[in-house]
């Protein structure tokens, strides 16, 4: 492989590529060499935004004909040997003890929520045809998983992966934003050998191994509130925040003026909205000429949004990873997906080797988003994933073989 590229061999029998390769075919290229004696049964794909997505997907389907192939464009990789700001990240999953299916669902700005219910549900036969579900007969959950990656460009994730979850049937379900750096201009998904924009891939994988998906952040509220009196709900844009400019109003209440407001200022004070007696973060996306805010979530008229202040990024992602491990006595691998503004945050806080050194440790591999999706929510500022285990489920410690709860 070439310089800047490399590859792990994961117990479970997937096999992670990396690659900061300046060419779509020369990252395609370092990736088939590393999996090429592999018997797989899918391949997802994270990559740089630089690379021409068309030329991509021709290359990846000459390399590995017969192979589905499904992934997004990225703000960032993570892999395990640490993150890479540029690149192709590949997850390689064997056919032995992993069996897996996909689809892409097309047009999420204009959802019809029952036709995108029924697609779910057949896919979710496909994988086993006696898993009836809400369709009379009862549904056999098991090891199973579902990976979303969604354009994080189309304002759609909300809708989508509520009807994703509600067909999935208890299936959990984690997942992504595609992004492209924080150009916000073109996210695109890979879906059987072709690019789609305004678009979603589902992917759900039935395995033998132990499984949790999970979700951290590190931030916890505070006791300044905003109420949202004006909003643009289908453009994520807030207009006024306590019946004034929206800008204005944060940028006093974090102690900037609001020509100061960046990116940075964005991830270090994230708002929350209090949903179930559960705080999740609402991230500003940027401040528009008008003084209105832009959010990577949808924001409605009348929602009270607290002001979090954030806590030790290192420690709270360190006791997670921990807890994952020893519940699943021990982690393998984990398939993440953390917020661009993470590690903006990481960054001015001068801890990002410190995350880095975590994921190393745990064999992290994923993409930074524009949003990530855990269960039937779609979140900010946070680190999801799937974490599968070194042992087969009945050899793990605990009664219950379906993914936990976090």
């Amino acid at each position: 492989m070439a310089q800047g590229s490399g590859v792990c061999r994961h117990l479970c029998g997937i096999r992670t590529a990396w690659t900061e390769a300046a060419s779509a075919v020369d990252a395609v290229s370092d990736v088939a060499e590393a999996v090429a004696d592999a018997a797989l049964s899918q391949i997802v794909v994270f990559f740089s935004a630089d690379y021409d997505a068309e030329i991509l997907a021709h290359a990846l389907e000459s390399r590995f004909p017969g192979v589905p192939v499904a992934g997004c464009s990225m703000s960032g990789g993570i892999a395990p040997a640490g993150g890479l700001d540029r690149g192709l990240v590949a997850i390689a999953f064997p056919a032995e003890r992993f069996r897996i299916v996909s689809t892409v669902l097309d047009a999420i700005d204009h959802l019809d929520v029952e036709r995108t219910a029924s697609a779910v549900r057949a896919l979710r036969r496909t994988l086993d045809p006696s898993d009836r579900g809400r369709d009379g007969e009862p549904t056999v959950a098991g090891r199973r998983f579902a990976l979303s990656l969604i354009d994080g460009l189309a304002n759609a994730e909300e809708t989508v992966v509520s009807a994703i979850a509600w067909a999935l049937d208890g299936i959990p379900i984690v997942g992504g934003s595609a992004g492209d750096d924080l150009r916000f201009r073109d996210a695109v998904l890979l879906h059987g050998g072709r690019i789609h924009r305004k678009a979603a891939v589902l992917i759900l994988v039935e395995t033998d191994f132990s499984v949790e998906i999970f979700k951290s952040d590190n931030f916890e509220p505070t006791q300044t509130k905003f109420v949202v009196t004006a909003s643009d709900g289908e453009r994520r844009t807030v207009h006024e925040l306590n019946a004034e400019p929206a800008a204005r109003e944060y940028a006093m209440a974090i102690g900037l003026d609001p020509e100061g407001l960046s990116p940075m200022s964005f991830a270090a004070y994230p708002l929350a909205v209090k949903v179930g007696g559960e705080y999740f973060c609402r991230s500003i996306r940027r401040m528009n000429e008008d003084g209105s805010l832009s959010f990577f979530c949808a924001v409605d008229e009348g929602v009270v949004l607290t002001l979090a202040e954030p806590q030790d990024i290192v420690a709270s992602t360190r006791t997670e990873l921990a807890r994952l491990d020893a519940a699943l006595g021990g982690v393998d691998l984990i398939i993440g997906f953390e917020c661009v503004l993470r590690r903006l945050d990481a960054e001015s806080r001068q801890v990002r080797h410190g995350i880095a050194d975590l994921y190393r440790r745990y064999n992290v591999v994923g993409f930074e988003t524009f949003g990530e999706q855990y269960r039937a929510m779609h979140l900010n500022q946070t680190f999801t994933g799937i974490a599968i285990g070194k042992t087969l489920a009945e050899e793990a410690p605990g009664p219950a073989p379906a993914p936990a709860v976090s």
